[in-house]
């Protein structure tokens, strides 16, 4: 029995998409997405005077970010972890492996526009995702074969089946932590 292993790809993400991860953000509120559930949160914020001028971002709002992270790492919101899922995960990956472009800038943390609203982060999510799967469901056995290349660094030479199901697990294991998010804020 031959395998489809395009679609295998796109039916693990998929499934947990439709069936899971999307569903549970519905409702989803401006005041849920910026809601810090300890001090000391990394988040989204709007750009002010006090605001460094090489802050992550090119719009009206940025993106609390420093490499290397403080350890232990900062818990984050439903807005910061929804802008990693929609920039470095979906987008930067869109972007340059499929040619994916967006209304919001460059799929990158620091020319990316954040967005400050819960309904404009979810269309974000969704353009992000629609732009991956599509690349995903293009890729046909030599495609899934071939090295992902200089713009995953360390994964240049590993095949993009690989990158697919790294991904794959990141936009799971990330949108797990943001459900989680929500249950701690409506039993706060």
């Amino acid at each position: 029995m031959a395998i489809d292993w395009t679609q295998q790809l796109d039916e693990q993400l998929d499934w947990h998409w439709r069936e899971q991860a999307r569903p549970r953000l519905e409702g989803l509120t401006d005041e849920e997405y910026l809601w810090e559930p300890v001090a000391g949160c990394w988040s989204l914020r709007r750009r002010g005077p006090d605001t460094p001028v090489d802050a992550p971002g090119s719009g009206e709002w940025t993106c609390d970010f420093t490499f290397p992270p403080p350890q232990p790492e900062p818990v984050t919101t439903i807005a910061w972890r929804l802008a990693h899922v929609v920039v470095g995960v979906l987008g930067q990956r869109s972007a340059s492996h499929f040619g994916a472009e967006f209304a919001w800038g460059p799929a990158d943390y620091f020319r990316w526009r954040y967005v400050g609203t819960a309904a404009e982060a979810l269309e974000q999510l969704d353009a992000t995702y629609g732009a991956w799967r599509a690349g995903v469901a293009a890729l046909d056995a030599e495609g899934l074969a071939r090295p992902v290349g200089p713009a995953e660094g360390d994964w240049a030479e590993h095949p993009m089946a690989e990158l697919v199901l790294h991904i794959n697990r990141e936009v799971i294991h990330h949108l797990a932590e943001v459900a989680l998010l929500r249950d701690l804020y409506a039993h706060r």
